[in-house]
């Protein structure tokens, strides 16, 4: 479960980040005393619940409670505040939750147990592929390192082609621009049990489908912006800025054509 907390008070944030603890010690807590830093952090990671304080200095919770809503409508929004009025705006923006201070372990776990949006869980072991930008691959969090770089751009490919089976030939033309195809036999075969080799360090050989001369990525075994793009996801699409895998330049965004 992901979670942020945004209140501009130091003693709110503190008690919040004690009870979530007692409460739900498994989450991933991130704590904001800035409203905007709180929505870029939301522009670039998946956020199941938000907890915002309604009357902050920089910006309102309920301006806040919108902008969060925009990039991602599943969100939980669940206002903490000592005052009552707000309750019917609250309700205006179809908010979860609306706890008046103090905020104690009932009331959150009251709210827990009551969202709008039901909480999927999220695997814990899984391979993160960022396109948008240079291409990027990490695992829970920190990059995976290949032997060779062409294995970093032949993983690109095969995210490219969104689970098309890729034969020997096709990839060497475009990893390497060469039509012969015996000349990097070799080479290809390195890279690709370098890959093989990498993917299985993390117990992830299975985002790889193979049959024979032939590869491809298994798009529901990873997590990736392109394909969250190409599902409507609102968070991928406003992290769209006009660059794709821009280390490669066999790549074209085709994101609007699908």
């Amino acid at each position: 479960m992901e979670i942020i907390v945004v209140d501009d008070e130091k003693m709110a944030l503190e008690n919040m980040q004690a009870i979530l603890a007692r409460e739900i010690p498994d989450a991933q807590v991130r704590f904001f005393r800035k409203p905007k830093e709180a929505l870029e952090h939301v522009e670039q990671e998946h956020c199941d619940i938000a907890f915002l304080d309604v009357e902050m200095r920089e910006m309102t919770g309920m301006e806040l409670a919108q902008q969060i809503k925009e990039i991602s409508p599943y969100t939980n929004i669940v206002f903490t505040t000592g005052y009552a009025e707000y309750a019917g705006k609250a309700m205006e923006l179809h908010a979860s939750g609306y706890i008046l201070k103090p905020v104690t372990e009932e009331k959150i776990r009251i709210e827990l147990e009551n969202l709008r949006h039901p909480v999927e869980e999220r695997p814990k072991s899984r391979l993160l592929i960022r396109t948008f930008g240079n291409f990027e691959v990490f695992f829970n969090g920190a990059p995976l390192d290949f032997q060779y770089k062409k294995t970093r751009e032949l993983l690109a490919y095969l995210v490219d082609r969104k689970g098309a089976l890729c034969t020997n030939a096709e990839i060497i033309k475009v990893l390497w621009n060469d039509e012969d195809e015996s000349s990097k036999n070799s080479y290809l075969k390195n890279i690709r049990s370098d890959l093989l080799n990498g993917l299985r360090s993390v117990d992830c050989e299975e985002v790889i489908s193979r049959q024979w001369g032939r590869m491809g990525i298994v798009p529901e075994k990873v997590q990736c912006d392109l394909y969250d793009f190409l599902k409507g996801d609102t968070r991928a699409i406003n992290a769209y800025r006009g660059e794709y895998m821009d280390q490669y330049a066999w790549a074209v965004f085709r994101g609007h054509e699908e």
